[in-house]
Protein backbone atom coordinates (compact mmCIF):
# COMPACT_ATOMS: atom_id res chain seq x y z
CA UNK A 1 0.00 0.00 0.00
CA UNK A 2 2.71 2.51 0.99
CA UNK A 3 6.07 3.03 -0.72
CA UNK A 4 9.27 2.22 1.16
CA UNK A 5 9.96 5.97 1.42
CA UNK A 6 6.58 6.63 3.06
CA UNK A 7 7.21 3.85 5.57
CA UNK A 8 10.72 5.14 6.29
CA UNK A 9 9.47 8.68 6.97
CA UNK A 10 6.61 7.37 9.10
CA UNK A 11 8.89 5.22 11.23
CA UNK A 12 11.71 7.79 11.39
CA UNK A 13 10.18 11.24 10.87
CA UNK A 14 12.66 14.04 10.27
CA UNK A 15 12.35 17.39 12.03
CA UNK A 16 9.51 16.33 14.32
CA UNK A 17 9.12 18.50 17.38
CA UNK A 18 8.51 21.99 18.66
CA UNK A 19 10.42 25.27 18.34
CA UNK A 20 9.94 27.36 21.46
CA UNK A 21 10.37 30.79 19.87
CA UNK A 22 9.59 30.38 16.16
CA UNK A 23 9.64 33.15 13.59
CA UNK A 24 6.50 31.75 11.99
CA UNK A 25 3.83 29.15 12.71
CA UNK A 26 1.41 27.53 10.30
CA UNK A 27 -1.54 25.46 11.46
CA UNK A 28 -3.83 23.43 9.25
CA UNK A 29 -6.27 20.62 9.83
CA UNK A 30 -8.54 18.40 7.81
CA UNK A 31 -11.80 17.86 9.67
CA UNK A 32 -12.85 15.03 7.35
CA UNK A 33 -10.11 12.74 8.66
CA UNK A 34 -8.97 14.46 11.84
CA UNK A 35 -5.39 15.19 10.73
CA UNK A 36 -3.91 18.31 12.32
CA UNK A 37 -0.50 19.82 11.55
CA UNK A 38 1.53 22.62 13.09
CA UNK A 39 4.73 23.82 11.33
CA UNK A 40 7.34 26.04 13.05
CA UNK A 41 10.03 27.92 11.14
CA UNK A 42 13.16 29.89 11.96
CA UNK A 43 14.28 32.32 9.26
CA UNK A 44 17.83 33.64 8.81
CA UNK A 45 18.95 35.68 5.81
CA UNK A 46 15.61 35.04 4.08
CA UNK A 47 16.12 31.24 4.33
CA UNK A 48 14.39 28.63 6.44
CA UNK A 49 17.24 27.70 8.73
CA UNK A 50 15.18 25.43 10.97
CA UNK A 51 11.79 23.80 10.65
CA UNK A 52 9.87 21.44 12.93
CA UNK A 53 6.42 19.91 12.92
CA UNK A 54 3.88 18.48 15.30
CA UNK A 55 1.12 16.34 13.87
CA UNK A 56 -1.90 14.37 14.85
CA UNK A 57 -2.60 12.06 11.96
CA UNK A 58 -2.20 8.84 10.07
CA UNK A 59 1.09 7.36 8.79
CA UNK A 60 0.72 9.18 5.45
CA UNK A 61 0.23 12.54 7.19
CA UNK A 62 3.33 11.95 9.33
CA UNK A 63 5.41 10.93 6.31
CA UNK A 64 4.27 13.88 4.18
CA UNK A 65 5.05 16.32 6.99
CA UNK A 66 8.51 14.83 7.43
CA UNK A 67 9.29 15.04 3.71
CA UNK A 68 7.95 18.57 3.53
CA UNK A 69 10.39 19.73 6.21
CA UNK A 70 13.27 18.19 4.27
CA UNK A 71 12.14 19.93 1.09
CA UNK A 72 11.80 23.33 2.81
CA UNK A 73 14.87 23.42 5.06
CA UNK A 74 17.58 25.69 3.63
CA UNK A 75 15.34 27.16 0.95
CA UNK A 76 14.64 30.87 0.57
CA UNK A 77 11.15 31.93 1.55
CA UNK A 78 10.29 32.42 -2.12
CA UNK A 79 11.53 28.91 -3.01
CA UNK A 80 9.63 27.40 -0.08
CA UNK A 81 6.41 29.11 -1.15
CA UNK A 82 6.69 27.26 -4.47
CA UNK A 83 6.61 23.83 -2.78
CA UNK A 84 3.33 22.13 -3.70
CA UNK A 85 1.36 19.14 -2.52
CA UNK A 86 2.40 17.38 -5.72
CA UNK A 87 6.10 17.99 -4.89
CA UNK A 88 5.57 16.24 -1.56
CA UNK A 89 3.78 13.27 -3.14
CA UNK A 90 6.44 12.90 -5.83
CA UNK A 91 9.22 13.03 -3.25
CA UNK A 92 7.54 10.18 -1.39
CA UNK A 93 7.21 8.08 -4.50
CA UNK A 94 3.43 8.45 -4.48
CA UNK A 95 0.60 7.80 -2.07
CA UNK A 96 -2.44 5.54 -2.31
CA UNK A 97 -5.42 7.50 -3.71
CA UNK A 98 -7.35 7.52 -0.41
CA UNK A 99 -4.32 9.13 1.30
CA UNK A 100 -3.44 11.84 -1.24
CA UNK A 101 -5.39 14.39 0.82
CA UNK A 102 -2.78 13.99 3.59
CA UNK A 103 -0.23 15.77 1.40
CA UNK A 104 -2.48 18.83 1.38
CA UNK A 105 -1.62 19.54 5.00
CA UNK A 106 2.11 20.11 4.60
CA UNK A 107 2.40 22.71 1.86
CA UNK A 108 -0.57 24.63 3.24
CA UNK A 109 0.88 24.79 6.75
CA UNK A 110 4.32 25.75 5.43
CA UNK A 111 2.84 28.58 3.38
CA UNK A 112 0.88 29.76 6.45
CA UNK A 113 4.06 29.73 8.56
CA UNK A 114 5.86 31.86 5.97
CA UNK A 115 2.96 34.30 5.81
CA UNK A 116 2.90 34.43 9.62
CA UNK A 117 6.61 35.28 9.60
CA UNK A 118 6.18 37.94 6.92
CA UNK A 119 3.29 39.52 8.81
CA UNK A 120 5.22 39.60 12.09
CA UNK A 121 8.36 40.77 10.33
CA UNK A 122 6.49 43.57 8.60
CA UNK A 123 4.98 44.71 11.88
CA UNK A 124 8.42 44.68 13.53
CA UNK A 125 10.15 46.03 10.41
CA UNK A 126 12.78 43.31 10.79
CA UNK A 127 13.19 42.77 7.02
CA UNK A 128 14.89 39.39 7.45
CA UNK A 129 17.75 40.88 9.51
CA UNK A 130 18.11 37.86 11.76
Amino acid sequence: MYSDRVIEHFLNPRNAGYISNPDGVGIIGDPSCGDYLRIYIIVKDNRISDIKFEIFGCPAAIATSSVLTELAKGKTLEEALKITDLDVIRNLGGLPDPKVHCSNLGAGALHEAIQDYKKACGMKKCQQQK
